[in-house]
C-alpha cells in the first residue's frame, strides 16, 4: 500500500514534510501525530494512494488508501441527493468493468476487488471540485531559451513577452500556456512545427562594471527561444483511461490541463510548487526570526472514479520579511560578533541568494547577495572605474550618495561575482518582498505558523469556496482556451466511519481491555501488555537550570510510572546519576559508557546499560549529537527529556516517556484484541511480516547531504507491534530505495546477496523461531502518483529477490486477495497500535515508525552538513564538495524500536 506525500517545511496543510515532529522525536512529547476519531474510510475521490484530498466538515483525517488509479467513468449527480440513493448511483457508475488487455511488458495496477460496506455511513463534502473537459486539439510544444535561465519566475517572464510581442503575427491568435520549464500547451496547432523568436527583458540590476554599483543605466537582456512541436495530447486517451478501457493514466494529458487551470494563478501570485501564495490571499503575519507567513492555496487536477476534479486545499509558507538587512540580523541570529570568522560565516549562509533593494534618493536597485566581506565598511578597500583610485566603500557611498553611514563598523554585503564584486552597505539594503524562507524552521517559528494558520473544517471549507470563486475559472481565459468548465460547488461523497479495534492490556491490570472512544483512551487502571525489563540504567543531565537534588527526583518518579503501568525497573542505577557540563557532551557520554562496563565487570554481571536517561542542556542544538554517539558509536538506547518538563513532573509526560521506554526496551504496551485472538484477516492465519518505508530528503541548498530510506518490520507475529528499523543513505534527492536488495562479489563467496529487505527478513526469522514469513504487507510513505510505476518496477522486484513469494504491496500489488473491508480495517486497527501515545494516528505505524527512524538518521548528519556548507568560506560558491556518510547504528540499538 503507498501513501503519497512530500515535504518541506512546516506547512500545516501542504507544503509540510510528512509528518511534523518536533526536531528532537523523542524528547519529551510522546504525543505523536494523533487524531480525534476514527477514520472514516470513504470512497475516495482520487485514485491515488493518498492524494492531498483531505475531507472538509466532516470527522475524518487522511489515512492511506488504496494506491491504484482505479475505475472512474462518470461525473457525479449534479445536485446532493439521499446518502443511500446516492450511494446506490455512485456503485453503479463504478461498477468493476472487465480490465483493458495489457501487454506483457506493461506495469498493471491490480484491479480493485470492490468496494467497503462496514462501517457507519455518513456524507462530507470534499475539497474537490469536479470539472468536465470539451473536445479540443491539444499540442504539446518544447520550449528551449538560450542563454539557459535558473529562475522559473524569469523563464516565465521571457515566454509571456514572446506571446504578447507574436501572438497574433506569428502564433495565430493562440493563447499557450507554460509550466515555467521547458514545456508548453495550445488548443490547437501553431502555424510551425519549429521556430526560433528573440526577446529582450529589461532589468532594474545595474551593470557589473563597478564595485560599487555606480552605474545607473538599466541591463537589456536578449534571449534566444525556439519552440519545437513535441506532441499531440490526446484527450480520447484521458477519457478512455477514466472509463476504465485504458491502463495507464495519460499524464501528459493530465499535464496540459493542469497548466491550463494553474495559468492565471501562476503570473500573479507567488509559485511554489503547487501551491501559490501572496498577501492578497489572506493575512500575514510574523512567525520570529525575520521571516513571516504567507497564506495560499494548493491546487492539482486529478483522475478520480467519478471524473477528472480539481483538488484545492489551503497552504501557508514562510518568507523572509521585507525588512532592512541590519534588523534582520539581529532578529535571525543572538550576539553576533562579526569578529568571528564562524559568526560571520553563519551570517553569509543566512543571506547568500537572498535578493535585496537599495534605495538611493529616488533610484532603486536589485542585487542578489553572494557573500560577506571580512572587513567592515570603513576599512573595505576598491578601485573605482578609473582603474587608478581607491576608496573605502563608506567613504565612496558618503560621496557619491551623500549618505553617512551609522554600521561603518559592519561588514559588506557581496553581490555579483568573485571577480567583478559590488560591495554593499548592510544599512543601504533591504530584504526583498516575496521571497521564500527555504530553511528550517525552529520550534517557535513551527508553533507559530500552526498557531496562525489553524482553522476549524468549516472555516477552512468557506476559504476554499473563496478561492474558487475569486479565482471564477469559468471566465479565465486560459480555462476557456482549453474547453474546460470546473462546478463551483465542493464534490458530495459517501463515506464510513470504521469501528475502533479492541485493544488487549494485560490481565493483572483493572481494565485488560480497551474499546478507544473517537481515536483515544488512556492508561487508568492498566497495565502493559508485556512490560519490558530495565536492569541496568543511568541518567545524565547537561541542564543547568535545575536544583540539584531534581534530576534523582525526576527518575524516582519516572521509575515509579514505569513500575506502575507494568515494567520492572531496577530502583538503582547501575551509574550514579550525574550532572555534567553541557559543553562536554562527547566526554560525559564516553566516560559513563566506560564506567558501565567496569561496574558490570566488578559486579561479576553479563549485559550492557539498558537505558539513559538524558535530561538535554538548556540550549537547543545537541540533540542529533547526543544520538548520534549513543547509537552509532556506544551502542546506547537512550531517552532524552526536555529540562522544561524535568522540572514540571507531571504525571502524563512521565506516562508518556514510559510507554516510549518499554518499546525501546523491548517490551509492548498494547496488542490489538484480533491479534490476541487469532483473528485478523490475512495476517493472523500465517506468519506475516509487515514493512513500513520512508525516504526523507536534504533541505533546499544542503547539497552534500544524501537522502536517507529507512525500512522498518514487524518481528513479532502474530501481535505486529514491534518494529526493527533500518537506514540506509543514498544519492541526493533519490527517491526509489536504492539499498532493498543488494549483490556483490566476494572472493571466496562468490556472489553474496544482501540488503535491507534480507537483512530484516532474515531477523523475522531468527525473532519467530526459524520461520520465514508466509506473506508480507508493505506500507511505501511518500511516493507520488507519477512514481507508482518506478516503485512498483524496481522496489517490488527488490523484495521478490532471498523472499520464495512475494505478497501484499502496498495496492500496487496483492497477491493475497484482500476485499476492500479486509484492507480499510487493518489499516485502520494498526492505527491503533502506536507505541508513543495513547490515541489512533492518522499514518498507519510502519510507515510513520519509518519516517521516525529516518529523521533519526538524519540527526546524525545535520552538524556535518551545516560544517561542510560553511566550508565554502565568504566568497560566492554554493556547492560543497564534502561528502557527507551516514554512520552505521549499532546491532543492540537496531534490535529494539530505538527511533521512538
Amino acid at each position: 500500500m503507498s501513501r503519497r506525500g512530500g515535504r518541506q517545511q512546516p506547512d500545516p496543510r501542504r507544503d509540510q514534510p510528512f509528518p511534523t515532529p518536533s526536531p528532537h522525536p523523542d524528547a519529551g512529547r510522546g504525543r505523536g501525530r494523533g487524531r480525534a476519531r476514527a477514520p472514516p474510510s470513504q470512497q475516495p475521490p482520487s485514485s491515488s494512494s493518498h492524494s492531498p484530498a483531505p475531507v472538509i466538515g466532516a470527522p475524518i483525517s487522511p489515512a492511506p488508501v488504496v494506491s491504484a488509479p482505479i475505475s472512474a467513468p462518470s461525473p457525479p449527480p449534479p445536485s446532493p441527493v439521499p446518502v443511500d440513493a446516492l450511494s446506490s448511483e455512485v456503485e453503479q457508475k463504478l461498477a468493476l468493468r472487465p480490465a483493458a488487455p495489457s501487454s506483457t511488458k506493461a506495469i498493471r495496477f491490480p484491479d480493485r476487488p470492490g468496494f467497503g460496506r462496514l462501517g457507519k455511513k455518513i456524507q462530507v463534502r470534499a475539497n474537490h471540485f469536479q470539472l468536465q473537459v470539451a473536445e479540443r486539439d491539444l499540442h504539446h510544444y518544447d520550449v528551449a531559451i538560450t542563454p539557459e535561465i535558473t529562475s522559473k519566475k524569469v523563464t516565465r517572464e521571457v515566454v509571456s513577452q514572446l506571446i504578447k510581442m507574436y501572438k497574433e503575427s506569428v502564433l495565430g491568435n493562440r493563447l499557450p500556456v507554460f509550466d515555467g520549464r521547458k514545456n508548453l500547451f495550445t488548443a490547437g496547432p501553431l502555424p510551425f512545427s519549429s521556430k526560433e523568436f528573440v526577446v529582450k527583458l529589461e532589468d532594474d540590476r545595474p551593470k557589473a562594471s563597478s564595485s560599487s554599483g555606480s552605474k545607473k543605466e538599466k541591463r537589456e537582456r536578449q534571449f534566444k527561444v525556439t519552440i519545437r512541436f513535441a506532441a499531440k495530447v490526446d484527450l480520447h486517451h484521458l477519457f478512455q483511461f477514466l472509463g476504465r478501457q485504458q491502463l495507464d493514466c495519460p499524464q501528459n494529458t493530465i499535464q496540459a490541463l493542469d497548466v491550463a487551470l494553474r495559468a492565471t494563478a501562476s503570473e500573479k501570485y507567488n509559485v511554489v510548487g503547487r501551491s501559490f501564495f501572496s498577501p492578497e490571499l489572506g493575512q500575514t503575519g510574523p512567525l520570529g526570526s525575520g521571516t513571516e507567513y504567507w497564506r495560499g492555496y494548493y491546487q492539482s487536477l486529478r483522475p478520480t472514479q467519478m471524473g477528472l476534479s480539481l483538488n484545492i486545499d489551503v497552504s501557508a509558507r514562510a518568507f523572509f520579511e521585507p525588512i532592512p538587512v541590519t534588523e534582520f540580523v539581529p532578529k535571525h541570529f543572538r550576539n553576533i560578533n562579526f569578529s568571528r570568522d564562524q559568526d560571520r560565516v553563519k551570517v553569509k549562509k543566512a543571506l547568500r541568494g537572498i535578493r535585496v533593494d537599495v534605495f538611493l534618493g529616488e533610484c532603486k536597485r536589485s542585487y542578489k547577495i553572494s557573500g560577506v566581506s571580512r572587513e567592515p565598511v570603513k576599512d573595505l578597500m576598491f578601485t573605482l572605474d578609473d582603474q587608478k583610485t581607491k576608496k573605502s566603500v563608506a567613504q565612496y557611498f558618503t560621496e557619491k550618495y551623500k549618505v553617512t553611514l551609522k554600521h561603518a563598523n559592519l561588514p559588506a554585503l557581496q553581490a555579483g561575482s568573485d571577480t567583478k564584486p559590488i560591495y554593499l552597505p548592510m544599512e543601504v539594503c533591504v530584504i526583498a518582498a516575496g521571497q521564500r524562507y527555504t530553511k528550517r524552521l525552529n520550534e517557535e517559528q513551527v508553533t507559530a505558523l500552526l498557531r496562525a494558520t489553524c482553522q476549524r473544517p468549516q472555516d477552512r471549507e468557506n476559504y476554499i469556496k473563496q478561492i474558487v470563486k475569486q479565482h471564477n475559472f469559468n471566465n479565465d481565459k486560459f480555462v476557456r482556451e482549453f474547453g474546460i468548465s470546473v462546478k463551483e460547488d465542493p464534490t458530495l461523497l459517501n463515506a464510513r466511519v470504521l469501528p475502533p479495534p479492541r485493544l488487549k492490556y494485560h490481565e493483572s491490570g483493572k481494565e485488560p481491555r480497551v474499546d478507544p472512544w473517537m481515536g483515544q483512551w488512556n492508561m487508568i487502571n492498566k497495565k502493559m501488555v508485556d512490560g519490558g525489563k530495565v536492569e541496568h540504567w543511568s541518567c545524565l543531565n547537561f541542564s543547568s537550570r535545575l536544583r540539584p537534588d531534581l534530576p534523582s527526583i525526576f527518575c524516582d518518579e519516572l521509575r515509579s510510572m514505569c513500575t506502575s503501568k507494568g515494567m520492572v525497573f531496577n530502583p538503582q542505577p547501575l551509574v550514579p546519576i550525574k550532572t555534567v557540563n553541557p559543553l562536554q557532551i562527547e566526554s560525559a557520554l564516553q566516560n559513563l559508557h566506560k564506567q558501565s562496563i567496569t561496574n558490570l565487570a566488578n559486579m561479576k554481571q553479563q549485559g550492557r546499560l539498558q537505558l539513559l536517561i538524558i535530561i538535554l542542556p538548556d540550549v537547543k542544538g545537541s540533540y542529533g549529537k547526543i544520538k548520534k554517539i549513543c547509537e552509532t558509536e556506544l551502542g546506547i538506547v537512550s531517552q532524552c527529556c526536555q529540562p522544561r518538563q524535568v522540572q514540571k513532573l507531571n504525571k502524563q509526560y512521565l506516562e508518556n516517556l514510559a510507554l516510549k521506554i518499554n518499546v525501546k526496551v523491548g517490551g509492548r504496551n498494547t496488542v490489538l484484541s484480533d491479534a490476541f485472538d487469532r483473528r485478523i484477516p490475512h495476517v493472523s492465519d500465517k506468519h506475516t511480516i509487515i514493512f513500513g518505508a520512508d525516504v526523507t530528503h536534504p533541505q533546499p541548498g544542503e547539497d552534500s547531504s544524501p537522502s536517507i530510506a529507512a525500512v522498518v518490520a514487524s518481528m513479532d507475529w502474530p501481535w505486529v507491534t514491534k518494529y526493527k528499523g533500518t537506514v540506509s543513505a543514498q544519492a541526493h534527492r533519490e527517491e526509489i530505495i536504492q539499498d532493498l536488495f543488494t549483490t556483490f562479489e566476494d572472493p571466496k563467496r562468490g556472489l553474496v546477496q544482501g540488503g535491507i529487505i534480507r537483512e530484516l527478513i532474515r531477523s523475522f526469522y531468527i525473532a519467530n523461531g526459524k520461520r520465514k514469513p508466509e506473506r508480507i504487507i508493505f506500507y511505501r510513505d511518500g511516493v507520488s502518483e507519477g512514481q507508482f510505476s518506478q516503485v512498483l518496477l524496481y522496489e517490488m522486484d527488490a523484495i521478490r529477490k532471498g523472499t520464495s513469494r512475494p505478497t501484499h504491496y502496498h495496492v500496487l500489488y496483492d497477491e493475497n486477495n484482500f476485499t476492500a473491508d479486509e484492507l480499510q480495517g487493518l489499516t485502520n486497527n494498526l492505527c491503533y497500535t502506536y507505541a508513543r501515545c495513547t490515541r489512533s494516528v492518522s499514518i498507519v505505524p510502519p510507515a510513520y515508525y519509518a519516517h521516525l527512524a529516518a529523521f533519526r538518521a538524519r540527526s546524525y548528519i545535520e552538524g556535518e552538513s551545516e560544517m561542510g556548507s560553511a566550508s565554502a568560506g565568504a566568497g560566492g560558491a554554493t556547492r560543497s564538495n564534502v561528502e557527507i556518510k551516514l554512520p552505521a547504528i549499532k546491532d543492540n540499538v537496531k534490535d529494539v524500536m530505538f527511533y521512538c
